[in-house]
């Protein structure tokens, strides 16, 4: 069964793990291996990497006891990270955590919602109402790439009922 609860200390290495992963096995459809590379780098120091989580407080979902997926959303609006693990694509993980997310949104009161989103990534994120924005590079070590600035306005949010 899975359950979302929110980041510990104790989860940075599998966060980090799932982030590596992920990007690699992943985005390896969109990216070339110097930007991958570049994203998720061979070696990450998990008090530098604890600290970011730390600072995002993001939702982590587990299904018995295993991470297979985390995401934050931020006072603003922001979804800063948003991954599913590599062996755990389109088994819903990602569908449960944005709708975590969405509820969170509407106790925080957040008008708008907005993402820097991989060019894997934005089919999901427009399947949740996401619209683009605008296409950019980002610059992530010494490479660029391609990602999209996408909005979603909260009262466009998606429903657990309107998606039965």
């Amino acid at each position: 069964m899975l359950t979302i609860r929110k980041y510990r200390e104790q989860d940075a290495q599998a966060t980090w793990l799932l982030f590596f992963n992920t990007i690699r096995n992943i985005n390896k459809q969109d990216y070339n291996e110097v930007q991958l590379k570049a994203w998720a780098p061979d070696a990450m120091d998990l008090f530098i990497w604890n600290k970011r989580m730390s600072d995002i407080e993001p939702f982590i979902a587990e299904i018995d006891g295993k991470i297979v997926g985390y995401a934050d959303l931020q006072n603003d609006g922001l979804i800063d990270h948003f991954f599913c693990h590599h062996e755990n694509q389109r088994q819903g993980i990602g569908t449960a955590l944005m709708l975590h997310i969405l509820h969170q949104g509407r106790e925080k009161n957040i008008k708008c919602y907005f993402s820097q989103v991989s060019i894997t990534a934005k089919p999901f994120f427009e399947h949740f109402g996401f619209k683009v924005v605008k296409e950019q590079l980002l610059d992530v070590g010494e490479q660029k790439l391609t990602s999209f600035y996408m909005q979603k306005p909260a009262q466009t949010e998606i429903t657990r009922m309107e998606m039965l």
